[in-house]
Order: structure tokens, then sequence, then C-alpha cells
């Protein structure tokens, strides 16, 4: 399924929907793994503490909150794409990250999770029929589409890898 028109999401959602230049999303999924694949073991075991101001997160919490989203949106497609009929709730990425203690793991461990997280992500939104990936739900009073989340996953990572680049690297 081709990408789609905003419905009634926040507006930081579209800036990660624009991210993504691919209009299919089986394309844009497969162009990014192998971002992914040349991009994460680039990044040191030392370079992945720096954070690069007072305040901001690592490199390993910044992982972290990536694949901690990663399993957030896809867990709401799921649940879309089967028809849940309640409101799922929204998460405080800043909370999550503090719990996570990311600082404590290594960066190998936190880029092979992140890899079999995202593995997880592509057999789930492979078994999404057109008529699921065009299914929607509503997640901290806003309302997604299927589609829209797999969008926004590529667009999540790809958003905060230029920002690696651009402030930590």
């Amino acid at each position: 399924m081709s990408k789609s028109s905003p419905t009634s999401h926040p507006g930081y959602f579209q800036l990660y929907i624009d991210q993504v230049k691919e209009k299919e999303l089986p394309v844009a999924f497969t162009n990014q793994s192998q971002v992914i694949k040349d991009f994460l073991p680039s990044i040191s075991e030392e370079k992945s503490l720096y954070a690069y101001a007072p305040g901001k997160w690592t490199l390993r919490e910044l992982l972290q909150h990536i694949t901690d989203t990663e399993r957030i949106l896809t867990y709401r497609a799921l649940c879309f794409a089967r028809d849940e009929a309640s409101s799922l709730p929204g998460f405080d990425e800043n909370d999550y990250a503090a719990a996570s203690i990311a600082n404590n793991r290594t960066w190998e461990s936190l880029t092979a999770e992140f890899v079999a997280v995202r593995r997880s992500s592509l057999f789930l939104f492979d078994s999404f029929t057109p008529g699921m990936l065009a299914k929607t739900g509503t997640a901290n009073f806003n309302t997604f589409s299927v589609n829209q989340l797999g969008f926004i996953l590529v667009g999540h990572f790809n958003h905060h890898k230029r920002i690696v680049e651009e402030r930590y690297l």
C-alpha cells in the first residue's frame, strides 16, 4: 500500500512520514534494511556513550528509544489490523528512556536487539493484507492507519539517523 494522506495524527508524526522518500511501504522497509546494516555497526562502543549536550540522550539511550518506539508502534499496528476497538495509551519517551538503563548495556547488544525487533516488524507488516493496512485505530487520542504506522517507523529511524549524523558524529 502506498503512502497515505494524514488522518488526525499529531503533526509531529507527519515529520516522520515526510522523511520517507519511497511511496510503497515494502520498498521503504527493504531500502532501510541496508542502511541499518551499514550505519549501526559504524558507531563504536566508546562513541555510543556520547551525548552532544548536557541532558541529551547518549547514543545508547537513543537507540533504546528507537527500539522501544518500534515495539510500541508495531503493537499498535497489530491491534488496529485485528480490529481492536479500545483506544491505546500513549507513552512518554523521556520516562521510558530514563527507566531503560541503556547506558548499562553494550552498543553491540542494543544494536542486536534493534535488528531483531526490526526483523519481527518486517514479518508483521509482510503479513498484513491491503485491507489490514487500511484499517485504523486510536492511540493517545489520535487516529492512525496501520499503513501510516509503518511509514512512521521507517521515518522515525531516518529522523534519528539524521540527528546522529548532525549532532553526535
